[in-house]
């Protein structure tokens, strides 16, 4: 059986009325406080000043950029063409066209990369097998035209 409601008397909602008119503009004031702080004294402030500070700017070491490809000491690509990260990417970001070199092996022939679909999720890195791909730490990465979104990764064919 429900308890019947008791109800509040109107002194009641008077005091919660003036202690919110209180404690409302004293936390405003606090708030105000740090900005005036802030605004008052610049050389405290800790946020980055971009684009001014550009150059020294370092992203976190676990940002996640833009494709590239890892090479070798002798400007080989380590990717072998298996497309495991072709088939973990969860949006077709990744297109892999292989080729057959003279010895009739299969090569990596063009690593497409189509940054405007891709989100940056890292799965294509964990099937990696050979450790081929990595995540670069640019992070300008708009452009005025679609086009320029898809890139081609690899600077020559695949390895002998």
């Amino acid at each position: 059986m429900k308890q019947p409601e008791i109800p509040i008397s109107p002194s009641k909602y008077i005091k919660r009325y003036l202690k919110r008119c209180i404690t409302g503009p004293i936390s405003l004031l606090m708030g105000l406080s740090v900005t005036l702080r802030y605004f008052f004294n610049p050389k405290r402030i800790i946020t980055e000043q971009y684009p001014e500070n550009k150059k020294t700017l370092k992203m976190h070491p676990r940002y996640r950029g833009c494709l590239e490809l890892i090479e070798d000491e002798n400007d080989e690509n380590l990717c072998t063409a298996c497309g495991l990260c072709e088939k973990a990417c969860p949006n077709a970001s990744i297109n892999i066209l292989k080729t057959k070199n003279i010895a009739g092996k299969k090569v990596l022939g063009q690593y497409l990369f189509h940054l405007g679909s891709c989100t940056q999720c890292g799965l294509c890195i964990e099937a990696c097998p050979f450790g081929a791909i990595r995540m670069n730490q640019e992070f300008e990465l708009s452009s005025e035209s679609v086009d320029s979104f898809d890139l081609i990764l690899n600077k020559k064919e695949g390895r002998g």
